[in-house]
């Protein structure tokens, strides 16, 4: 943070849109992260998005959560809400939707984008995935980005956790 004549600390660019998504995600409809997205080039914000059901569709919020369960290679059984599409899938939907290319744009996120997620911001040329915290399956993303050369910051170095992982 750069400090001022007067002791205020301004937050760098990161530190300001990891707090935009972090007041994005306060719309979020499920309480498994409650996350939120910012994607911004130039310093400047393109789209946001935040975890929630696909349009019409119930809210885990109002309906309750719909659980599939993932086996991993080790044996290790983990739970997983699908009836919400990813704060970072919802951005990506609405850039596709205003006709906003995301070419060269920094993701700012909760955790590491899930697989799917990270193929996604592969594809749309984003260049560079800032996260808050860590996902306990997030290698897969990390290798993902690494190779495709996408840069990957962590404001935090330890892993989220929350409630029936």
């Amino acid at each position: 943070m750069e400090e001022d004549k007067k002791g205020y600390i301004r937050p760098s660019w990161d530190e300001y849109f990891m707090e935009v998504a972090r007041t994005i995600a306060k719309r979020a409809t499920c309480d498994r992260g409650r996350s939120g997205c910012v994607v911004a080039r130039d310093r400047q914000i393109l789209v946001t998005g935040y975890v929630g059901s696909p349009k019409g569709l119930p809210h885990c919020d109002d309906v309750g959560h719909l659980f599939k369960k993932t086996t991993h290679e080790d044996g290790h059984v983990t739970n997983h809400c699908v009836r919400t599409v990813h704060a970072e899938q919802n951005a990506i939907c609405q850039a596709a939707r205003l006709g906003i290319s995301l070419e060269g744009s920094t993701l700012y996120c909760k955790m590491t984008p899930c697989r799917t997620c990270a193929m996604l911001i592969i594809n749309c040329g984003i260049k560079k995935v800032v996260c808050e915290y860590r996902y306990h399956s997030g290698i897969d993303s990390e290798e993902m980005f690494r190779d495709a050369g996408i840069s990957l910051d962590y404001v935090n170095d330890e892993i989220l956790k929350y409630e029936k992982q």
